[in-house]
């Protein structure tokens, strides 16, 4: 399953998909709104994409890390749009018949997805200002800061 969500991500329904009797292991890794990033007090994130290209890189990884590991499912969605602080973000879910592919690929598939998938990031910050980050960076560079739009 692989999905861009515009509501609140299904996390059950996202472990459901990757279940299955072969399976001897199902990771499921939930990337949230914190509430802090670099020192700086976060208020709301807003997500956008290039719907097209995101689908078919997301796919692409999903082709990649079934050649990698022995995987039996896998399922990856992301949300778009406004979220509030704790709100889910991406979900990550692959099973495998054991823990160590399951644990890798799904590492593997959120690093991924951070660093080459066309979804962009505005912090919003508590004070007023807001910020697009750059895929893959830990923490924003001060020097892009940008007021609000």
């Amino acid at each position: 399953m692989i999905e861009l969500a515009n509501a609140p991500i299904d996390v059950d329904r996202v472990l459901r998909a990757v279940q299955s009797p072969a399976a001897g292991a199902a990771v499921l890794f939930l990337g949230t709104a914190r509430q802090e990033t670099g020192g700086r007090r976060t208020a709301s994130l807003d997500y956008q994409c290039y719907p097209e290209m995101a689908e078919k890189q997301l796919g692409d990884l999903e082709i990649e890390a079934r050649e990698r590991w022995p995987l039996i499912e896998c399922s990856m969605v992301h949300r778009l749009g406004r979220l509030e602080i704790g709100e889910v973000a991406v979900a990550v879910a692959v099973s495998a018949a054991h823990r160590q592919p399951a644990f890798e690929a799904g590492q593997w598939l959120i690093d991924q997805i951070k660093c080459i998938v066309p979804i962009w990031k505005r912090e919003n910050w508590a004070d007023g200002e807001s910020q697009w980050i750059h895929p893959g960076l830990e923490t924003p560079p001060t020097a892009a800061r940008n007021s609000p739009s």
